[in-house]
C-alpha cells in the first residue's frame, strides 16, 4: 500500500508518477466534492488533494476560496456560515455553470468516505491555522481516524504549516512555491509551480538527494508528460486524471 513514508520507493517500483486528483475531478465535476473524489478515484488517482477552510462554528470543510461565491449558488465568506447553512449551498457544474446538487463536504466526511484507505493531500488555505487552537481542530479530526501519517500537509504559507509541526511533529508536510527554483530542504513534500522545473531542471534531482517527494503544480500537465517523465517526477497533479493517466501510457 502506498504511503507518504514510501512514496519514493513506491514510485520507483511503479514505473511512472502516481496522479493526485487536484480537487476531485474539477473538469468534470464541481471540485471539492465527494462526488468528484469518487470519480479520481474509479478514474485510477492515487491521492487526494484538497483545501481546508473553518465555518462560523468551527468544522472544517473542503473548500478552495475564502468566499462561496465562486463555487456556488450563494455568496460571502465561508467563515460567515455555520456548517449547517454552508451545506444548504449548492455547487456550480462546470459543464453548466449552474448549481446542481453537490454540497460542500467536512474533511470528516471525506475520511469516511475513503474508510480512511487513501492518503491525502491538505493544503491549508485559512489564515486561521496559524493559531494553535485552530491547528489543533485538525489534528483531533486527523488523530480520530488514525490519519496522522496518512494526510501530508502543504500551504503557500509556511507560518500554517509550521504550526501543524509544532504540535504534530510526525505528520508530513511541504511547501508550495510560486517562485522559488530551488528545493526547500527538510520538507516531505515539494510543490513547485511548473515553470520553475524549466528554470532548474536539477530541482528534482537536488529533492531527491534529500529524500522530498517533488509533485509539480499544474493541474493540467498533459503537455508536459514528457518531461516530466524525464525529470522522474513522484506525482502529477491534475484536474482530470482520467486524461493524465492516458496521456502517460500514451
Amino acid at each position: 500500500m502506498i504511503t507518504w513514508q514510501n512514496f519514493g520507493e513506491e514510485r520507483q517500483r511503479h514505473g511512472k508518477p502516481f496522479v493526485v486528483a487536484h480537487r476531485g475531478v474539477r473538469a468534470l465535476i464541481p471540485e471539492n466534492t465527494l462526488r468528484g473524489f469518487r470519480l479520481a478515484l474509479d478514474q485510477g488517482a492515487s491521492v487526494l488533494e484538497t483545501d481546508l477552510h473553518f465555518t462560523k462554528d468551527d468544522q472544517i470543510v473542503l473548500h478552495h476560496d475564502p468566499t462561496v461565491d465562486r463555487m456556488t449558488d450563494g455568496t460571502g465568506y465561508v467563515r460567515d456560515y455555520t456548517l449547517a447553512e454552508l451545506q444548504q449551498l449548492r455547487t456550480i457544474n462546470p459543464q453548466s455553470d449552474q448549481p446542481g446538487d453537490d454540497t460542500i463536504p467536512t474533511l470528516a466526511e471525506l475520511i469516511e468516505f475513503t474508510n480512511a484507505q487513501k492518503i491525502l493531500l491538505l493544503e491549508l488555505k485559512d489564515p486561521l491555522f496559524q493559531d494553535r487552537v485552530y491547528a489543533r481542530k485538525l489534528i483531533d479530526i486527523l488523530s480520530s481516524f488514525d490519519m496522522l501519517e496518512s494526510c501530508a500537509i502543504v500551504s503557500f504559507q509556511q507560518a500554517h504549516v509550521r504550526t501543524i509541526e509544532a504540535l504534530a511533529p510526525t505528520i508530513p508536510t511541504g511547501n508550495i512555491t510560486m517562485t522559488n527554483p530551488l528545493p526547500q530542504r527538510n520538507a516531505n513534500l515539494l510543490g513547485p509551480a511548473w515553470p520553475l522545473l524549466y528554470a532548474n531542471p536539477l530541482y528534482v534531482k537536488w529533492a531527491h538527494r534529500w529524500k522530498s517527494i517533488v509533485c509539480p503544480l499544474d493541474p493540467t500537465p498533459e503537455k508536459r508528460i514528457g518531461y516530466y517523465l524525464w525529470l522522474d517526477v513522484d506525482a502529477l497533479l491534475t484536474d482530470d486524471p482520467a486524461a493524465t493517466i492516458a496521456a502517460m501510457e500514451e
